[in-house]
């Protein structure tokens, strides 16, 4: 059984729009570094593929990072410290 192009486009849709949702309220427990890596990953897979889900996810990034404070360690980089 094949699935209708339009059917699989709108799953791909409802799946982006939950996956940003769920990448904002990251964002908003505190954790927006993580979730702009993660919108970044998403971006990265679709940009050839599926342009209008990757400008969700590249709007979001560039909503998030402003969150992010520029030039501060990474938490990984923080845990080396002495």
């Amino acid at each position: 059984m094949e699935t209708d192009p339009d059917d699989a486009q709108d799953q791909v849709a409802g799946l982006t729009d939950l996956l940003v949702a769920g990448l904002e309220a990251l964002a908003k427990a505190g954790q927006a570094e993580t979730a702009c890596r993660m919108a970044g990953k998403a971006c990265a897979v679709l940009r050839g593929t599926n342009p209008p889900q990757w400008r969700k996810f590249n709007a979001l990034l560039h909503r998030l990072s402003r969150q992010v404070p520029f030039g501060q360690p990474q938490a990984a980089e923080k845990s080396h410290d002495p």
